[in-house]
């Protein structure tokens, strides 16, 4: 394995009965990055985390994390980890630095030496002022806030973060992503696992696209969306009504699938050339069809993944 590796998986595969859940995953994760791995639920991501964090066994590759084997070193591995899941792990019946000490003593550190550790997480996280609530009385981000401290009361080379964001309002997922900024910033390399693409924009310098169990595209969130055409127009419409006639229009004038979005007058496609973006807008106005407003720059993270899978981010949740 390389030294500037993190992680390094060759044809990473795993069954669960008649179902290949992880088929043939191939990753290389450089050290002290934030990589993201993105895809729908019922893609893979969170058995191939797993599998990297020696909770299962693959059936099929190979993994090394941080040098080692995952099945053969699985207890260097461990010690060298953490892994924050979907759902908080703390326990709701104790208060945030009740769960930290015990944690805290559980790895080894001496009473005084926890209640201080506990203190400085808390501290550093914001959740100070919750004292001595019950963590069931904390908020949902609070929650995750406590869930990935207690993730650090040791602090990992490696951190796998598995939809740390799931479920919390705006303020609360900006605070986790300042928190795994820090991470970070202090040297800890981050597996990012998400479902939510502004997500993965936001944090990753390189992003691995899984859908169905396997890898099919990998790179920095510029490369990907290179690779789908080198702009993006966006339409609005004056008349919703006028969508379907529009969206009909615009596949034919620029011979690509048009997406609609959720305003239901907005449509986008992906154009690689400018000239014919406009030729498309002057042939909507010569049909009647009025527009509102567009913009002409470079795809989403969405219009990557759908042009890839042929698909949304969502779906009906399949074994994974």
């Amino acid at each position: 394995m390389t030294a500037t590796l993190a992680i390094e998986a060759e044809g990473l595969r795993k069954d669960f009965g008649d179902t290949r859940a992880v088929d043939g995953v191939d990753l290389r994760v450089a050290r002290g990055a934030v990589y993201g791995v993105l895809g729908p639920n019922g893609a893979g991501k969170t058995t191939t985390i797993r599998m990297l964090a020696t909770l299962l066994r693959p059936d099929g590759g190979s993994a090394r994390v941080l040098g080692h084997d995952v099945v053969r070193d699985a207890d260097a591995v461990r010690e060298r980890i953490s892994l924050t899941g979907q759902l908080a792990s703390v326990d709701e019946d104790l208060s945030g630095p009740e769960n930290l000490v015990l944690l805290a003593r559980l790895l080894g550190y001496s009473r005084p030496r926890s209640a201080a550790r506990a203190e400085q997480l808390l501290d550093a996280f914001g959740l100070a002022e919750a004292g001595g609530r019950l963590v069931k009385h904390y908020s949902g981000g609070m929650r995750r806030r406590l869930d990935i401290a207690a993730s650090i009361v040791v602090t990992p080379e490696l951190m796998f973060l598995d939809e740390p964001t799931t479920g919390l309002d705006p303020r609360s997922r900006n605070q986790v992503w300042d928190i795994v900024r820090a991470l970070v910033g202090q040297g800890t390399t981050v597996l990012l696992c998400t479902q939510y693409l502004d997500e993965a924009d936001q944090l990753a310098g390189r992003i691995a696209v899984i859908d169905q169990g396997k890898v099919i595209a990998e790179g920095t969130p510029s490369q990907l969306k290179a690779s789908v055409g080198s702009g993006s127009l966006q339409v609005r419409l004056l008349d919703e009504d006028q969508r379907p006639a529009a969206q009909r229009l615009l596949a034919e004038r620029l011979d690509a699938p048009v997406q609609l979005e959720g305003d239901p007058a907005a449509l986008s496609v992906n154009v690689a050339d400018a000239e014919r973006a406009t030729d498309a807008l002057a042939e909507l106005a010569r049909e009647g069809i009025g527009v509102a407003g567009f913009s002409l720059g470079q795809p989403s993270l969405d219009e990557v993944f759908l042009a890839l899978t042929g698909h949304a981010t969502t779906r009906e949740e399949v074994p994974a």
